[in-house]
């Protein structure tokens, strides 16, 4: 059992009354622009840009052993979120160096 599938002692389970009630709207036609798809170690990635009524927006679905979550970016936003990504992994290869560098010091002074 997960945690949000627990019995609650205020009553039935919000995120699950919240499916139940909103699945029968329907949503607005979208139409997909483009399509991608990345696979890193177990879990695969879809990036798929769409539009609708309000506007393009990129929906990024992961999906690990079938449990699927989704984030959902307006096209106003992209440029920001592409800038952040692409910090947050300068930042990691830049962490990856430090550590490769230091290993390197660490073997040529363990050989000494």
């Amino acid at each position: 059992m997960y945690a949000n599938e627990r019995p609650s002692n205020y009553g039935a389970n919000p995120s699950k009354s919240y499916r139940q009630n909103h699945s029968d709207r329907e949503s607005p036609p979208e139409e997909t622009l483009r399509t991608e798809k990345l696979q890193v170690e177990r879990k695969s990635f879809v990036l798929t840009l769409k539009e609708n009524a309000r506007g393009k927006f990129l929906r990024i679905t992961e999906d690990v052993n079938g449990r699927r979550a989704n984030i959902i970016i307006p096209s106003t936003g992209l440029d920001e979120f592409a800038d952040l990504v692409a910090a947050m992994a300068d930042a990691a290869l830049e962490e990856d160096e430090i550590e490769s560098e230091q290993v390197e010091r660490d073997d040529a002074e363990g050989q000494e």
